[in-house]
């Protein structure tokens, strides 16, 4: 293994293991898979104890960075991205209007994704999109069930895109955005108008992704999401 030892002299053990790893990782001196140096050999290159290291892998194992085998060593791995999902949930929930912020956030994510799926997108995802409308559809006055198929199709954009980094973003945020999600569910079915609107207009946004149509495709998710706020402050005011 080629070790570059990259480290910022002033930063603690702990940074130090950490910048170590990213850096490694990025250079792609170190990639899924492999092993990194014994403990002793490890510890004196990036000038640190063994006791810090051995806490510093032990914090790194607990986000799934790195797997430590006794007898083997310390295994570098690739993070399940749904831990994210639990840290973005636990480190945003407490924070004012956080609920506004995740959906700026989405919006953004989508707005990008969708212009992404008209290129991208293959028959699989075609077909999943046909399959998350069908269930709108069947779904439409079932607050709950049709609160998750309308998610899941916006999810089904996003996956279409075909960006790992995207998905991820998008999956970091899924707790939150779903929470919420169902919360406006509730308030708007009752609203003149509203099943028309979620039917067809998700219907238009698939047939714009179909047709690679991406301009089209996202003026329309732009208005989608206007027109979702005008039915929202609609239920708001009775």
């Amino acid at each position: 293994m080629l070790v570059r030892r990259e480290i910022v002299e002033n930063k603690g053990g702990y940074e130090k293991v950490v910048s170590f790893l990213r850096e490694q990782l990025l250079s792609g001196d170190l990639k899924t898979g492999d092993c990194l140096l014994p403990e002793r050999e490890l510890a004196t290159l990036l000038g640190v104890g063994r006791p810090v290291l051995r806490e510093a892998l032990r914090a790194l194992a607990m986000i799934g960075a790195v797997e430590i085998r006794h007898g083997v060593g310390t295994i570098v791995k690739k993070p399940d991205v749904s831990t994210l999902g639990e840290f973005f949930t636990f480190a945003l929930a407490q924070q004012a209007d956080v609920i506004d912020d995740i959906m700026e956030a989405r919006v953004a994510i989508e707005h990008h994704a969708i212009r992404l799926a008209c290129r991208r997108a293959g028959q699989g995802d075609f077909d999943r999109l046909a399959e998350r409308l069908h269930v709108i559809i069947e779904t439409i006055n079932d607050p709950e069930q049709g609160g998750l198929a309308d998610f899941q199709f916006h999810e089904a954009i996003v996956k279409a895109a075909g960006s790992p980094t995207l998905m991820s973003l998008y999956g970091s945020i899924s707790a939150l955005m779903m929470r919420s999600h169902l919360d406006r569910r509730e308030r708007i079915i009752q609203v003149e108008g509203i099943e028309s609107f979620l039917i067809d207009h998700h219907r238009k946004i698939y047939d714009a992704v179909v047709a690679r149509d991406a301009p089209k495709a996202d003026d329309l998710l732009a208005r989608h999401f206007e027109i979702g706020a005008d039915f929202r402050r609609r239920a708001a005011f009775g």
